[in-house]
């Protein structure tokens, strides 16, 4: 396993969940049902099962696509996910 890739990955998604809507929400949930520990396995098991896909696809595509061509649609998704959030 590389250590450094590991710890990239590891910062890079921290620091970008930071202050996320999911975490609102994970918050929200354990205030109001008063079971922290149920709500982070909960939480923890949905975002594992949403980055495990990511991860698959991303490998799976990068196979067949260039990184270029990744890397844009990504960028273009993120925008239109923002543009949508901006107007809904």
């Amino acid at each position: 396993m590389d250590t450094k890739l590991m710890l990239s990955a590891f910062f890079t998604l921290f620091l970008a969940e930071m202050g996320d809507r999911t975490q609102f929400a994970a918050l929200a949930l354990a205030a109001s049902t008063h079971k922290p520990w149920s709500v982070f396995v909960g939480a923890l098991a949905g975002l594992a099962l949403a980055l495990l896909l990511a991860v698959v696809f991303a490998d799976i595509a990068g196979r067949y696509l260039p990184e270029l061509v990744l890397r844009r649609t990504a960028a273009v998704l993120c925008i239109a996910m923002g543009v949508w959030m901006w107007w809904r």
